[in-house]
């Protein structure tokens, strides 16, 4: 019986290591999860607040070492990212696709591909120094994708999407991405490079009116344009400036169109929108080069500033309204989906002129001015000499008046200097150039503007005047 008693204590306790061996190993232990902090660091909701991702391994694939699948990602570059990232490699490596989307973002997974995990993402590009003023948390890109791609590259590299739109000009959608955790735009956009659904990724600037500080228009006198003859009649001009004072004498019957590329800022300042739009077409006694036109005038500037979204999206709006020119008397650092824009703008045959900016001899280029295809404007005096404050170099296209001329402004009338003005001065002259010959090319005018101006500085085109002062006259009987 003893041995027989023995043979049974044997067989159970091998039927006993049997049913342990066939357990999950998930399911061997009962005791707490000892990676709390892990999963923590996978749950959006919680991975501000919890110590996550110090050791380096992934915040949002699970814990555990046994975990199949799992990496562990070194911390580096700890300086310029929140997050850790993978080792430098040729391109990033996506996760398979979770099972339910994350619960930020709400389209769910687009049909382009499985959501990637910021910390499998690789800067494919260093950090951009960023040059100019820029909206410190905010990145502008261009996307290829619906509005599923955008919230999932919002949900891959930690962005809000703040504001999304189709625009004309660039031709694709254009999305302005906010940066909730402090990341420096040079690394987003170096980060963003990784995902091939990104086109363009830009800071969103910040630009200025080029006024500067502060008697009858000597301007007709200067550009050998007749009073008594100017006209713009019946041509589409669109501004991008500040708001405008539409009650103002000068500007009875001129503004044909309004568009608020920033309602949701109150409107505080007119003057200067007032004073550029009586410039160019202004009628009664504060008459301008161009009375008879009709303006389109965007509002996109509020404390003289705006930022290149802002400004996009009034550009956008002036193409619409099949204008033959855009006064832009703003300046700010270069930004190539301000370039993109303006070149497209220049394919549908507009004209495009822009103040070369008020910043001094010693200032780096003023964009948009210094794009191709813009006739950029710097300010002279009633005696033809070059406005202190204006800016220099290769770019300068023609010179016009622009310093101490009367124009009207929000509070009636005003005396103004700076190179907006005289950007104003030399839309106004090109739209009586277009009602005289509405055939005309922008491509022709542009020519004959350089081919006919007088000469001031040193002879021939120099940095401080261009091809030196407008001469009306003489480019409406230019050839194209």
């Amino acid at each position: 019986m003893a041995a027989e008693a023995a043979v049974i204590r044997c067989a159970a306790m091998l039927a006993a290591a049997m049913t342990i061996a066939a357990v999950p190993a998930s399911a061997q232990t009962n005791a707490p999860n000892p990676h709390g902090a892990k999963i923590d660091c996978s749950d959006a909701s919680n991975a501000a607040g919890a110590d996550c991702a110090k050791d380096g391994s992934d915040t949002k694939g699970g814990s555990g070492a046994s975990q199949t699948g799992v990496v562990f990602l070194p911390a580096l570059i700890v300086d310029l990212f929140p997050n850790p990232v993978a080792p430098p490699a040729p391109m990033p490596t996506p996760r398979p696709e979770p099972a339910t989307p994350p619960a930020n973002n709400q389209a769910g997974p687009p049909p382009s591909g499985p959501i990637v995990s910021p910390t499998d993402l690789i800067a494919v590009q260093p950090p951009r120094a960023v040059v100019g003023d820029f909206v410190p948390d905010e990145v502008l890109v261009t996307v290829d994708g619906d509005a599923g791609a955008v919230q999932q590259i919002a949900a891959s590299f930690g962005l809000q999407v703040r504001s999304q739109r189709q625009s004309r000009l660039l031709g694709t959608t254009l999305v302005r991405f906010g940066i909730p955790d402090g990341r420096p735009v040079g690394v987003v956009l170096a980060q963003l490079a990784a995902d091939g659904r990104t086109q363009r990724r830009e800071p969103n600037h910040v630009y200025s009116l080029q006024q500067a500080a502060s008697i009858v228009n000597y301007a007709f006198e200067r550009i050998a344009l007749d009073s008594k003859q100017a006209s713009g009649e019946n041509v589409r001009i669109a501004v991008i400036d500040t708001g405008i004072d539409d009650s103002n004498p000068a500007l009875s019957g001129v503004i044909a169109g309004q568009f608020d590329a920033m309602p949701d800022v109150p409107i505080e300042k007119r003057d200067h929108g007032t004073s550029v739009d009586g410039l160019i077409a202004g009628v009664g006694a504060l008459e301008g080069m161009a009375p008879g036109a009709r303006i389109y005038h965007a509002r996109a500037f509020e404390g003289g500033k705006s930022t290149m979204d802002v400004i996009l999206s009034a550009l956008d709006w002036a193409a619409s309204q099949d204008v033959r020119i855009i006064n832009m008397s703003f300046v700010g650092p270069k930004n190539d989906l301000l370039g993109v824009a303006c070149s497209n703008a220049r394919a549908l045959g507009i004209m495009l002129v822009a103040a070369a900016g008020n910043n001094g001899p010693k200032a780096p280029y003023g964009y948009p001015a210094a794009f191709d295809g813009v006739i950029a404007v710097t300010a002279t005096d009633a005696r033809d000499g070059l406005m202190p404050q204006a800016n220099r170099g290769a770019y300068v296209f023609i010179s016009a008046p622009g310093v101490e001329m009367v124009a009207p402004s929000g509070a009636g009338s005003d005396v103004v200097t700076g190179t907006s003005f005289a950007a104003a001065i030399v839309t106004g002259a090109i739209a009586n150039l277009i009602h005289a010959a509405p055939d005309r090319s922008a491509d022709g005018i542009e020519k004959a503007l350089a081919a006919t101006a007088r000469d001031l500085g040193p002879k021939g085109r120099d940095n401080d005047f261009g091809y030196g002062l407008l001469d009306i006259k003489a480019a409406e009987s230019a050839k194209d």
